[in-house]
């Protein structure tokens, strides 16, 4: 089977803002309205649901969550839709949800965190692309240079291949101060760090030029998806990526012991069996005592015989790639130079 790519977002285009997870509370809502604003002006029409504005662990009872992005994403005048952000229990949808009706007519689904809960089994069930790595709240950022934005990718045209360059600096800890000032669009980027080679026997600047279908998420997520019907990375490599996969993975924030049993459960579940390259994202999650983030990669991974590489742009530190889960992927990487080239194929 082939991957089912959404048509391209055009300006005059609906896109839906719902939240399948976490509401945004009401110190927060300034941003959710520069955000949209900021939508409205480069030309979309933004349709905003009642599962958005909320202070509780979720917007709103999953049967509602459920039916609302249901609706936003199988009606043909939404074409995109980006939730404010993720949070924490977007796990409750997965039996809710129709999946062969969301797929009838493809809609980029836009996020990253416990969105990954829906983006994956989107991608894996259906075969439908979806958009990872930014969110609503997020979008008013200027991406750096060398990276794009999910409005980049949601309107390149079938076939387009897009290249993605680290810029090999990040943000600091900390965060900028919505509930303050809702406006930033520039984020300080101000810690140099690049890429690095992680497996066995490979040095950290040793060249690495794979390809492969990207598929991932964050581990805090989808680890509990592997081995359940909405978790099959197997399956959908033997489907969909005869040319074997680039798996990338978002560590957020738990300790590099609770990172390295999620991901020997990932392996465990045959996530990896299929990969050419894994990616692991840059995270600020404490190591276990001397047990250190990159020892838990080195731990469950390093021995897989595949390129793995860390501190990839692929998670909760800004600045943010945008990759799409089913797109082929070239990853290249050595001491100068560190990219991720997508074709929509």
């Amino acid at each position: 089977m082939t991957i089912r790519y959404p048509r391209p977002l055009r300006p005059g285009d609906t896109v839906g803002v719902t939240a399948p997870s976490s509401g945004v509370p009401a110190r927060l809502a300034g941003r959710l309205d520069f955000a949209v604003e900021r939508l409205r002006a480069a030309g979309y029409p933004v349709r905003l649901g009642d599962a958005l504005r909320s202070d509780g662990i979720v917007s709103a009872p999953a049967p509602v969550r459920a039916a609302e992005l249901t609706a936003m994403l199988t009606d043909p005048a939404v074409r995109a839709v980006v939730p404010p952000w993720g949070g924490e229990l977007a796990i409750d949808l997965l039996g809710r949800l129709d999946w062969d009706a969301l797929a009838a007519d493809p809609t980029w689904l836009v996020g990253f965190s416990d969105l990954s809960t829906l983006l994956l089994p989107l991608t894996l069930r259906t075969g439908v692309a979806t958009l990872h790595g930014h969110n609503l709240m997020d979008s008013p950022y200027a991406p750096p240079a060398g990276l794009l934005g999910w409005l980049d990718v949601a309107t390149a045209a079938p076939g387009a291949t897009l290249e993605q360059t680290s810029p090999r600096v990040h943000r600091g800890p900390g965060w900028d101060d919505w509930e303050a000032d809702p406006t930033p669009t520039e984020w300080a980027l101000d810690t140099p760090g690049a890429w690095v080679r992680l497996d066995a026997g490979a040095g950290p600047d040793e060249p690495v030029d794979v390809t492969g279908r990207l598929i991932g998420g964050c581990v805090e997520t989808v680890a509990f998806l592997a081995g359940t019907p909405y978790g099959d990375v197997p399956g959908f490599a033997a489907a969909h990526a005869p040319e074997g996969l680039v798996v990338y993975l978002d560590v957020y924030g738990w300790n590099a012991s609770d990172v390295g049993r999620a991901m020997w459960g990932m392996r465990h579940a045959g996530w990896f069996d299929a990969a050419n390259a894994v990616l692991v994202s840059r995270t600020r999650g404490p190591a276990f005592e001397d047990f250190t983030q990159h020892d838990a990669v080195r731990d469950a991974l390093g021995d897989l015989g595949v390129p793995v590489l860390a501190d990839v742009e692929c998670g909760h530190v800004p600045p943010y790639l945008a990759l799409v889960s089913g797109a082929v992927a070239r990853v290249r990487h050595d001491a100068t130079a560190s990219s991720v080239t997508q074709t929509l194929a």
